[in-house]
């Protein structure tokens, strides 16, 4: 079960990944160019917040499950002095919370807005914010907090 949700999780990042950067690039092109918020632009505004909400549901699953993170909290004193796994009990879940939450507030204001041009800036200004959360988040394979190969097999 717990290697499934791995595998469903990886899928569901790639796929907010996508529809992130997507909206950001329709929201840029949309207030660059004066354009009108059509209905497309507002599904995909809709379908990002969705997908990660979604994302932020298995991710929560996961973390209950994990056994680095059920190591972390068995003796939190302790594994603070490890980086991994602070990054994985701590900084790791709460910088995607922050995300999610980032990214939902973008949606709702840039849902309530009445000008084109401004739910294009909403949109584009709190989805941005929160991509640059997620990619803080990420354990690249460069990260000073933790890191891993960025594709893995399972």
């Amino acid at each position: 079960m717990y290697s499934a949700l791995l595998a469903l999780h990886a899928l569901i990042r790639w796929l907010v990944l996508a529809f992130l950067l997507y909206s950001i690039y329709r929201a840029f092109i949309g207030y660059a160019k004066n354009g009108i918020f059509s209905k497309t632009d507002n599904a995909f505004r809709h379908w990002t917040a969705t997908v990660a909400h979604i994302q932020l549901m298995v991710g929560i699953i996961i973390y209950t499950q994990s056994p680095i993170v059920k190591y972390f909290w068995a003796d939190p004193k302790t594994a603070l002095q490890s980086p991994d796994l602070t990054f994985y009990g701590l900084i790791h879940i709460f910088l995607m919370l922050a995300a999610i939450v980032v990214l939902t507030i973008g949606s709702a204001l840039a849902k309530r807005r009445t000008a084109d041009k401004e739910k294009f800036r909403t949109m584009l200004v709190w989805f941005s914010i929160a991509l640059i959360i997620i990619f803080i988040a990420i354990p690249w394979t460069f990260s000073p907090l933790s890191s891993r190969p960025n594709f893995r097999t399972f």
